[in-house]
């Protein structure tokens, strides 16, 4: 198995999370879902690691680091 990072796509990212289209491109504007990649001329994606993170803790995704 490689250890490649794949782009998925709206669909699967629909798929995998529940969410609605306009719920994802809310939490995008809001910074609590990860943003997608330009992937061609009319086209993106988002990184499935990305996507993984936010489905492993949601609640949490997007805060920042706690400052030492």
């Amino acid at each position: 198995m490689s250890n490649t990072e794949r782009i998925i796509r709206l669909k699967t990212v629909l798929d995998r999370t529940g969410l609605s289209r306009s719920t994802i491109y809310r939490k995008i504007a809001e910074g609590t879902f990860p943003s997608q990649v330009k992937i061609s001329i009319h086209g993106a994606g988002w990184h499935e690691s990305a996507i993984n993170r936010w489905i492993a803790d949601p609640a949490h995704y997007g805060e920042e680091e706690p400052a030492e």
